[in-house]
Parts: structure tokens; C-alpha cells; sequence
């Protein structure tokens, strides 16, 4: 016997007696952006390996360590997407989208893929929400972005989950503050992790990031950044702050909240939920002004995040919410002898082409069999066809639920009948 291959590690299958709860919930994220105005983006799952180390960050851990990175037979550079926000700048671009109108608001669902250490809410392929909204520089896009995230999970009925908010700055006042920073840690720097190490000098701002505890601990007296904000960013963030204030939207500012990619500038926030451990973001994302440009365009200001599914789920299994339960067969019919299998066969058909979901028996299952398999698949009515039923055109649904029977003229319409 051949040996059994496996999933790569870090991914994982989606039954389909699982895949219902995705369904449900990615026409719920669909339904809310919607609201807001936002429209679906499709790109593709790999690009040039350059975009994402212009887009995304030579400095940053995904850019490093967790890139999916291949040469193709053309001898190109290609990596699968490590984020979508690059592959929505990129596009937007070269289609000279921004064309149609400012402010655009683009969404997307899609796979996402990254070298790390698998965990809960943590996979190698991921899947993500995104929203980006081009064009407007006003702190009032920020807020809707934040609002919009905030209504996607309100609507979830996730309480539980806080939003945390920061400014980072903007490429006139963060040199300054990096300055800060670095005379700050050159006196701890000899006792923290390698990583922080290399990022000392090139990206100083990541060392408020780090999760080893020891450098956390030395993070947490480093100067503030919202303490050397120049006047055009203070503004901003007092103006985000009025702006959710006014709509009702709960926050705390959290200083160290940095984000992992090198793009943003000013605004970033997160949606946090603890009950999941250490990986509890389940929304993350801010604004990020100069991507347009790094990617070869011109200057357009720009605010999205990404919201994790794998994360969604997983809290929303914690709190035991559910977004409604699988569906469910209507009708099965059940047969005796061949005339009937193939008459069982061409009436599910009929219900089907009826708006119905029907099934009928594939197996050659004895009667006591098939009527243990509707019961098992939830079937709502059963109807069981002989001769009889065939040469009189006429039957009996059962409802499983309310045991109510109804005859049924198998000439007519059957979704009619059984209303």
C-alpha cells in the first residue's frame, strides 16, 4: 500500500460539513462593507517578488523570515502574497483605477501565505478580510475604516473585543522620534534578542514590537511616540480621537502598537481579543500615505486594515456565538425496485429545478437504510416512491419534524404542495 500523504504543515482542510460556518461568515463581512461602500478587488495569488520588498518592507519579519519565495522557469523572483494590500496598490495602479473617482474603496477575501510557526489562529495559508480606501487624506477616512471594522463586529455580536489606537508619525517628525529611540535602547541593546539587534539600526520603531519578553520589558520606559508628534500628525490623531468619540466607538490608546509592516504612517490600530492567548489581533491595519509612491505612482494617501478569518472563527467559537446552522435537504425521496430509483431520481430533479434542495438515493440502500440517511442529513420531508407511487403518480411527504403527511400530485409543482 502506497504511503498516505499529508497536508502541509500549517494549512488545513475545510470539511464540508465545516465550510457552512466560512459561508456564513463571509457573507456577513460582504453584507456590512457593503454599507459602507465598499467593492470587491480580485489579484493574483503570487507576484514579483518585488512588490512586496518595495510594498511590504525589507526590515520587516515577513520580508525576512516568512516569505513563500520561488524562482519561476523563467528565472523570475515570485512570492506567493504575504498581505493584500500591496497586490490591491499594485493593481490599482496599472489599471489606473483611481481614474473612476476618489475616494475608492476596495475590499477583498483571499488566501494569504507566510513561513511561521503554526498556532492557534496562526496558519502557514490564511485568509483574510481587507478593506483600503484611497484618496482621502482626512482623519475622517480613518474612522471609518476603524468604524467599519467596528461594525463588522458588533454585527458578529463580539463584545469582547477591544480596539486599541496609536500614531506612529509621518516621515517628517518619525526621524526625529527614531532618534530618540535609538539613544534610548543603545544603552539595553546588548541584552536583547538578535532580531532587535539588526533592527536597531534599520528600523528602530519595530523594537516597541518585539514579543521576547525580555525586550518587552526594556520597550516598555521607551520614549512615547505620540509625545513627538509634528503639529500636522498631533491634529490628525486628535482629530481621529473626536471623530470616534462622536460615533461611540470605544478605545484606549496604546503606544507600543506599532504593526509589522513598514508602510504605515500615522494612524494604526487594532482589534484585540484575549481569550485566544498571545495572538489575540484579530484586526489589525492604519494608514499608509507613501505606499503609492514606493510602488512607482504618485502620492495617495491611503487607510485599510485586515481582519483574520481563521482569528474571526475561532472567537467567535470562544464566546459560543453562531452565525446560524447548516442547510439542510428539503425533500428526499426514497425508492423500492428500478422503476422507482429512476423515478425517485427525475423528481428530484423536478424539485431542484423548483428552488429546492432534493436529494434522492445514490447508494442502492435498502428502504430502512435510506430512511436512516434522510433522518441523518436532516432531511425535512421524505416521501417513498414504489410501484404505486409511479403508476399513480401520486405520494406521500413526510414532514420528520412535525410527522404531518401530505399527498402529494407528483404532476405538479411539489415546493407549491408542501407550503
Amino acid at each position: 500500500m502506497a504511503q498516505k500523504i499529508t497536508g502541509p504543515r500549517g494549512t488545513q482542510d475545510v470539511s464540508p460539513y465545516e465550510s457552512y460556518k466560512w459561508l456564513l461568515l463571509e457573507n456577513k463581512l460582504r453584507e456590512v462593507v457593503d454599507q459602507y461602500g465598499f467593492k470587491e478587488i480580485r489579484t493574483p495569488t503570487f507576484e514579483h517578488t518585488e512588490l512586496f520588498l518595495r510594498g511590504v518592507g525589507d526590515t520587516t519579519d515577513i520580508v525576512n523570515k516568512e516569505m513563500y519565495t520561488f524562482e519561476d522557469k523563467g528565472k523570475r523572483s515570485i512570492t506567493l502574497r504575504p498581505e493584500g494590500t500591496a497586490s490591491t496598490v499594485r493593481s490599482v495602479l496599472e489599471k489606473g483605477i483611481l481614474n473612476e473617482g476618489l475616494p475608492l474603496k476596495a475590499y477583498y477575501i483571499l488566501s494569504c501565505f507566510r513561513y511561521e510557526k503554526p498556532q492557534a489562529g496562526r496558519l502557514r495559508e490564511f485568509h483574510q478580510l481587507g478593506i483600503e480606501l484611497f484618496g482621502a487624506q482626512d482623519y475622517t477616512a480613518d474612522a471609518e475604516v476603524i468604524a467599519t471594522g467596528a461594525r463588522i463586529l458588533k454585527e458578529l455580536g463580539l463584545t469582547a473585543v477591544k480596539l486599541n489606537i496609536n500614531s506612529i508619525g509621518c516621515p517628517n517628525c518619525r526621524p526625529k522620534y527614531h532618534e530618540k529611540l535609538k539613544e534610548y535602547f543603545a544603552q539595553h541593546i546588548d541584552g536583547m534578542c538578535e532580531d532587535c539587534k539588526a533592527r536597531f539600526e534599520k528600523n528602530p520603531l519595530r523594537l516597541l514590537d518585539c514579543k521576547e519578553e525580555k525586550c518587552s520589558a526594556i520597550a516598555k520606559n521607551a520614549p512615547v511616540v505620540i509625545e513627538h508628534l509634528c503639529d500636522e500628525c498631533h491634529d490628525h490623531f486628535e482629530g481621529l480621537k473626536k471623530t470616534l468619540d462622536a460615533m461611540g466607538v470605544d478605545y484606549q490608546i496604546n503606544t507600543k502598537i506599532v504593526r509589522g509592516l513598514d508602510y504605515y504612517t500615522k494612524t494604526v490600530f487594532e482589534f484585540v481579543y484575549d481569550g485566544i492567548g498571545s495572538q489575540g489581533t484579530v484586526c489589525g491595519g492604519g494608514r499608509y500615505d507613501g505606499l503609492f509612491e514606493e510602488l512607482g505612482g504618485n502620492h495617495v494617501p491611503a487607510v485599510g486594515f485586515g481582519m483574520g478569518l481563521e482569528r474571526l472563527l475561532l472567537t467567535l467559537e470562544a464566546e459560543g456565538i453562531s452565525l446560524g446552522e447548516d442547510s439542510v435537504p428539503e425533500i428526499f425521496f426514497a425508492n423500492i425496485g428500478e422503476a422507482a430509483k429512476v423515478y425517485a431520481f427525475t423528481l428530484a430533479e423536478k424539485a431542484r429545478a423548483e428552488g429546492m434542495r432534493a436529494q434522492s438515493d445514490l447508494m442502492g440502500r435498502s428502504l430502512k437504510a435510506q430512511m436512516k440517511y434522510a433522518d441523518k442529513i436532516k432531511a425535512i420531508y421524505t416521501v417513498v416512491l414504489g410501484d404505486d407511487e409511479v403508476a399513480n403518480q401520486s405520494a406521500v411527504a413526510k414532514n420528520m419534524l412535525t410527522k404531518e403527511q401530505i399527498t402529494l400530485d407528483l404532476t405538479k409543482p411539489i415546493r407549491e404542495q408542501l407550503k
